[in-house]
């Protein structure tokens, strides 16, 4: 057993090797004392003259596994990695690393700075620093190129994607792949290399490349970046490799990475880091032992639950899906099948894979098949009608504790409760489409669901590896209800002056995947057509009605992608500016007496933003989720906003809330009854205060 305050490193010696043990827990994160324990094992092992070579593992799960979270943000304390990762690979003895689980970040980049790599395997590697808005700062930019290429060097290091051990023994970042014993073979390997001189990864020319291609592909990562600064960074660097001396790009390499740190965007990535292991922490949830989830069940087997069933099978749990016939059941064993097929083409699963988790998923007509789930996920139609009658049949049939969930995306979660007769038991399940690969999922809590239903709610996110959050009940619970206001603000402004393909690139250059109408023409028009029906009786008719142009579309029968047309045409798959479009934007406008003016992208990005923040302070302020973190976790997840901003509530504090005060006030003069500034927005704007949305 480690003793308290013991050196997360130690040395280990079998027959003149000199075994290095970083037991750093949980992920062996490259700490100061990390740092500076391995700087002092490698100048002791290599003045040893009784060491004939050197290996670096790790106890524990993984090996190096990035820097410690706890440094970040902060300024670096001696010794430095790029210094540690220098001795290693200036020792004049061999030294190995013996890689198993991940060695991610600067845990690559000491590898790297080895003079051979073994790894596990089922280990990964990666450098995932641009996802924290930040570039590798102890070589990473400069030792890959020189072992894998150039190429693939770009796509590591600007993706901050995970690497397999096949794929990083066939570029050359690793020597040999371990058989059974990986310490043993690491030793085995460091003993072969005894007598040679050591390679030094630095001193590598980079191999022949396409200059051409190269261009090409930071042209690429430059479009797919949007806004984000890093990955630009990124390939910046990685093109020193080969056109500047090591020492020099390695100065310049550590440059770029300090100043992205000081910088806006890797504090509001830093921010989604910590949000995104912060929002699984429920406050109110603390101490509650979830309902134990073995065998789920999944009513419908259309697009959604057809994704449902996929993601739980994914996750190594057995499903049971329910449909109303037997062609209905071959359709949807067609879809779920079709999602399979496709990461088996793509090569994200074995055949193997694809027969297993084919396998853990049953499909029939029977009812009864349900009665042992432990939770049941309905996914049919968005309709309460069908929706309560599902609840009263299930309710009959579902053993007792079975976890009763709704995927409804805006209708009344304790409406459905109370059809059922057992409200304690029932709660939503929001996913997101495709449901197998959004991480998204809202966790709704009805006002008599038992908080031991919820908490498997929770627990059912985690181990789909989602972004979970606990919300309270209202229309479109979080992300959907933002969705709805920030929709009405783009459309007036259609009415006012902007057309749809400018308000889509505002929006897309802002750093959303995409625009709002080239969203709604992939999802469908006609769904929230049928929820704005459904809504009319209710509506305040003093309010300013903000689809008139979204209801004539479907009246014209163009629901989008899947009918050819809707806010744009498709032709081939290509979506296309639709003068009829454009022609009809402009009669309504005449109609409703509107004299349209141009919009710039600016104050149609500022619109937007004000929206989602003085909808996100109402949100707040009806607690129905206690924390402003969960609002940035659904948008950024949910909807596309990007990740680098750090979310709608983190943005609003560093832009101060006076700022976007005074943005939903001008929005809101536009806008009609209903528009008026939450006062928490308000009251927080006017003490000072943010939101609070750092963690």
């Amino acid at each position: 057993m480690k003793q308290p305050n013991a050196s997360p490193v130690r040395i280990e010696t079998t027959d003149g090797i000199a075994l290095i043990v970083i037991d750093n827990p949980p992920v062996n994160a490259t700490s100061q004392a990390v740092r500076a324990g391995l700087a002092s094992a490698i100048r002791d092992a290599s003045a040893n003259a009784g060491i004939r070579a050197i290996v670096i593992a790790c106890d524990g799960r993984t090996f190096v596994a990035g820097g410690d979270v706890r440094e970040f943000g902060k300024p670096p304390l001696e010794p430095h990695l790029p210094d540690v990762c220098t001795a290693i690979e200036t020792s004049p003895k061999p030294v190995v690393a013996a890689i198993h689980g991940t060695a991610l970040g600067g845990g690559l980049e000491l590898a790297l700075s080895c003079h051979a790599r073994i790894m596990a395997g089922d280990a990964k590697i990666g450098l995932p620093e641009v996802k924290l808005g930040l570039i590798p700062g102890s070589g990473g930019t400069q030792r890959l190129p020189r072992l894998a290429g150039m190429m693939f060097g770009l796509d590591i290091v600007s993706s901050g994607r995970q690497v397999t051990a096949n794929e990083a023994l066939a570029h050359n970042i690793v020597d040999r792949i371990a058989m059974a014993d990986l310490r043993a073979e690491a030793v085995a390997l460091a003993g072969s290399l005894v007598g040679s001189p050591p390679q030094r990864t630095s001193a590598l020319n980079v191999a022949p490349y396409d200059v051409t291609e190269f261009n090409t592909a930071v042209a690429n990562v430059v479009k797919k970046a949007r806004g984000q600064i890093s990955p630009l960074k990124a390939a910046e660097a990685v093109t020193l490799a080969a056109t500047t001396p090591f020492a020099e790009a390695l100065k310049r390499e550590r440059e770029i990475f300090i100043e992205l740190m000081q910088g806006a965007q890797s504090r509001a990535l830093r921010h989604v880091f910590f949000s995104e292991r912060e929002v699984l922490r429920t406050p109110r949830l603390e101490g509650v032992i979830a309902r134990p989830l073995n065998t789920i069940g999944v009513i419908g087997g259309g697009t959604m639950g057809a994704g449902i069933a996929v993601a739980l099978a994914d996750s190594g749990l057995p499903v049971t899906v329910v449909e109303m016939s037997a062609q209905a059941v071959e359709a949807a064993r067609g879809r779920i099948v079709a999602i399979y097929d496709r990461q088996l083409k793509s090569g994200r699963i074995s055949a193997a894979q694809r027969e297993a988790r084919l396998g853990a998923i049953a499909l029939t007509t029977d009812w009864q098949a349900l009665a042992t789930c432990d939770l049941i996920v309905e996914a049919v139609f968005e309709d309460m009608s069908v929706k309560s009658t599902i609840f009263r049949r299930l309710a009959a049939i579902a053993k007792p504790n079975a976890v009763l969930a709704t995927n409804t995306s805006y209708l009344d979660v304790n409406e459905i409760a109370e059809a059922s007769g057992r409200a304690g038991d029932v709660i939503g399940l929001h996913f997101f489409a495709p449901a197998n690969i959004m991480r998204l999922v809202e966790i709704v809590e009805c006002a008599g669901s038992s908080p031991d239903a919820v908490a498997a709610g929770v627990a059912l996110g985690k181990r789909l590896g989602k972004i979970a959050i606990v919300c309270g009940v209202c229309d479109g619970f979080v992300g959907n209800r933002i969705l709805t206001a920030y929709r009405q603000q783009v459309e007036f402004a259609v009415e006012d002056g902007a057309l749809p393909h400018e308000i889509d690139a505002a929006l897309e250059s802002f750093g959303f995947p995409m625009g709002p109408f080239a969203v709604s023409d992939l999802s469908g028009l006609d769904i929230a057509w049928a929820r704005r029906k459904r809504l009319a009786p209710t509506r305040d008719p003093q309010a300013r009605y903000a689809s008139t142009i979204a209801d004539r579309l479907c009246e014209m029968g163009r629901f989008g992608q899947k009918t050819g047309a809707g806010w744009y045409r498709y032709e081939n798959g290509k979506r296309i500016v639709d003068p009829l479009v454009n022609a009809l934007v402009k009669e309504i406008s005449t109609k409703r007496g509107i004299t349209r003016k141009p919009i710039d992208a600016a104050s149609i990005c500022a619109r937007v933003r004000a929206a989602i923040v003085n909808e996100g302070a109402k949100i707040l302020a009806e607690g129905i989720v206690p924390r402003a973190l969960d609002i940035d976790m659904a948008m950024i997840h949910g909807y596309g906003y990007p990740a680098w901003r750090g979310g709608p509530m983190f943005e609003a504090d560093e832009i101060e809330l006076v700022k976007v005060l005074a943005d939903v006030k001008a929005m809101a003069a536009t806008s009609g009854p209903g528009w008026e500034a939450a006062p928490l927005l308000v009251e927080r704007a006017s003490l000072g205060q943010g939101f609070g949305g750092s963690v």
